[in-house]
């Protein structure tokens, strides 16, 4: 099975919880869940159903169609150059903000003198 929809929702609701400075077990409190099954989600581990996406959406005070507002910036030529970005991207989605931020202040130090 194909998760990159699991992904890709898992990080959008980690997104929002981290946004309203929610730890997983209050979010897991508010939405009426155990701490480890909101890890389980956000980590693409659970095939969550729409009623538990629901309650996951309540408890984040966001409507539902929110969980589903993720882009994924693929590009589809196939260019030595598109597969490379494609494959940097998917490590990127998979990293924590302080990791990507850490990566940022590397870029720029490397190439501030271009």
């Amino acid at each position: 099975m194909d998760k990159a929809v699991l992904k890709s929702v898992g990080s959008r609701i980690r997104d929002l919880r981290k946004q309203k400075d929610l730890s997983q077990e209050e979010l897991g409190e508010i939405a009426g869940f155990h701490f480890s099954y909101i890890g389980g989600v956000e980590r693409a581990e659970k095939n969550i159903s729409l009623i538990n996406l629901q309650k996951i959406a309540d408890g984040l005070c966001v409507p539902i169609h929110e969980l589903f507002l993720f882009t994924k910036r693929v590009r589809t030529s196939n260019t030595e150059k598109d597969i490379l970005l494609n494959q940097i991207h998917e490590q990127l989605i998979e990293m924590q903000l302080s990791d990507l931020k850490k990566i940022q202040l590397l870029i720029t130090q490397l190439f501030q003198n271009k």
